[in-house]
């Protein structure tokens, strides 16, 4: 499918703008117009982060006139292996200025425009309204059901890819050409049922890999050539080192983009993902939501600074309990709490988990912020368990507040 140039071709290049951009204009397909779209081309970035990082640096090595960068966050030590935007001297900056710095030392030549901001619905539409081209970044639900709307109502094209340990997915998505996300994900999973990167993990490079597609896609979008992954999803495999597309259709039945439109505004997408009252790692406010879940379900909490001195009381032989950490290996392997013993959430939910734990002493249960292990003590009391309580915040608080010289993730 053939989509015609999206942006008009700037004026004429500049001498210093031909010989940074001499290899470009040598290929047929873009020349020195398709570099003038470039250069004229205003493409937005959503999330400075894994996908982002390598997105925004080719971007700007490719001469786009405009980028804009939107994120919230700053960066993190454990950001570091994958989000090659940012180094070791950003840490505690925020991602937008750090990016934004190394964008320039790539190409003077391209503006960036910072979006210190999480986007949802009262700004995202102001926000997305003034480019040509969103390439989707982000790396949670809501977002992602956000950029796709705001898109479909601003008939933006919408460049998206996604990650996960070592598989990655591409697709553009551009109502009135092909499907929207909507078509394809109807629905959102259940809250906490897919794991995150920041939970599961993910494969550096991959990043790379996933976002140098997404940006080849929005060159092409741009300059009018080749044939774009509109109606298609790329799917790969690194372990296999395999990439599959498969193809996919416009719904006719979308609630946005389908031949009877039900959603004509953007809407709450927290409650839409079932995250209003309810939390996953790395959601802001898992801790109170896990405590609320907590009261319904018959267990208690304890703080960080409370376990350390269960935990001291314990050591003394003054107390007894069990504690004991749900999250996966890979992660204990990363950072763990002294004195914790590992069984797996999936033994909770098998119910296996309750033969392996001595009767009559109280448990705490912790895992990484506090809401996976809410479930398992949610299993515990449903099951009879007396005197079972949660662990507010996970070992997220336990580093903040015990002890600030472990890892985090």
């Amino acid at each position: 499918m053939t989509i015609p140039p999206l942006v008009d071709p700037a004026p004429d290049l500049t001498t210093e703008e031909r010989a940074r951009y001499a290899r470009h204009i040598l290929l047929p397909d873009i020349g020195a117009e398709g570099q003038r779209r470039l250069k004229n081309a205003r493409v937005l970035v959503v999330g400075a982060g894994g996908l982002g990082s390598p997105a925004l640096l080719y971007l700007a090595a490719a001469g786009v006139g405009t980028i804009g960068v939107v994120d919230d966050d700053v960066v993190d030590a454990s950001n570091l292996q994958r989000q090659v935007v940012h180094g070791t001297g950003d840490v505690g900056r925020p991602k937008t200025e750090s990016a934004a710095e190394t964008v320039a030392s790539v190409n003077p030549l391209v503006h960036v425009v910072r979006h210190d901001l999480r986007l949802d619905s009262s700004n995202a539409l102001d926000v997305i309204r003034d480019y040509d081209v969103v390439l989707d970044g982000t790396d949670n639900f809501p977002t992602r059901y956000l950029v796709n709307d705001a898109c479909v109502l601003l008939g933006k094209p919408h460049v998206w890819g996604s990650i996960y340990r070592f598989d990655g997915q591409v697709s553009v998505w551009f109502a009135g050409h092909g499907p929207c996300y909507r078509c394809v994900f109807t629905e959102p999973p259940p809250p906490g049922s897919v794991p995150s990167c920041a939970t599961g993990g993910v494969l550096g490079v991959l990043c790379a890999a996933i976002g140098s597609v997404q940006v080849a896609e929005t060159i092409k979008l741009i300059v009018g050539q080749g044939d774009p992954l509109v109606g298609r999803l790329l799917v790969h495999d690194s372990l296999r080192q395999s990439w599959d597309t498969l193809r996919i259709a416009r719904n006719p039945a979308c609630p946005l983009c389908g031949d009877h439109p039900t959603i004509t505004e953007l809407v709450d997408y927290e409650a839409f993902c079932g995250l209003t009252d309810t939390a996953t790692d790395g959601v802001p406010g898992t801790e109170s939501a896990a405590g609320v879940a907590g009261a319904q379900a018959g267990f208690g909490e304890v703080s960080a600074q409370q376990l350390a001195d269960m935990l001291d009381a314990r050591e003394r032989g003054e107390r007894a309990f069990e504690l004991v950490d749900v999250r996966d290996d890979g992660e204990l392997q990363v950072v763990s709490v002294p004195g914790a013993r590992a069984i797996h959430l999936e033994e909770f939910r098998a119910g296996t988990a309750l033969g392996k734990l001595p009767d009559g002493i109280p448990v705490v249960v912790m895992c990484k912020s506090g809401v996976r292990s809410a479930e398992a003590a949610g299993l515990l009391a449903r099951a009879g368990r007396s005197d079972v309580h949660n662990l507010t915040g996970g070992v997220l608080a336990w580093v903040r507040d015990v002890d600030p010289s472990l890892p985090v993730y």
